[in-house]
């Protein structure tokens, strides 16, 4: 994913080629995909449905409750299907690293068995590099560095290893 605006669109696109959702629901299941930490608001949510909706990608309709309010509910095309099959099938940098990682495994199934490998093969890589720089920041930390600092650095240290095992389980699967 070149941006998070194209992030946004592949998750977004993924979750509306599932079902039609209303904005307060494509919102609390984005929470899920991204995580507490990385809230998406309404200001962000709302202009990139527009842009969708413009694009063709996506339309709306509106929807009576006889016990609410009315709802506009959102629905893939068949031009934001054939985006979305598009987008799963291009593998880049950008789809093993942490925010693009997550967004695309989220949605993995539509995407083939070949790139599902690949995302997978380069996610590995990039968490030994990182596994290997925060060894080698543990190895020569200075003596008074910040406890809390280290601490972290050896928690991180700890999840990259827990996700490279991780990896290594799902490769090995995926390639059977």
């Amino acid at each position: 994913m070149r941006s998070r605006s194209e992030s946004l669109e592949f998750a977004l696109l993924g979750l509306l080629s599932q079902t039609p959702l209303h904005g307060y629901e494509l919102r609390k299941r984005m929470g899920t995909i991204f995580g507490p930490f990385r809230a998406l608001s309404f200001s962000v949510l709302y202009p990139q449905l527009r842009r969708m909706l413009e694009a063709g990608l996506i339309e709306e309709s509106v929807v009576d409750s006889p016990s609410r309010r009315s709802r506009i509910v959102y629905d893939i095309t068949d031009k934001g299907q054939a985006r979305f099959e598009n987008l799963t099938e291009t593998v880049s940098p950008e789809t093993w690293e942490d925010e693009g990682f997550e967004i695309r495994f989220a949605f993995f199934s539509p995407t083939s068995s070949k790139n599902r490998v690949r995302i997978l093969e380069g996610r590995h890589r990039r968490l030994k590099e990182k596994a290997e720089i925060l060894r080698g920041e543990l190895e020569k930390s200075p003596i008074g560095i910040d406890k809390y600092l280290e601490e972290w650095r050896r928690h991180s240290l700890d999840s990259a290893d827990r996700e490279i095992a991780w990896l290594e389980k799902m490769i090995k699967t995926e390639r059977k």
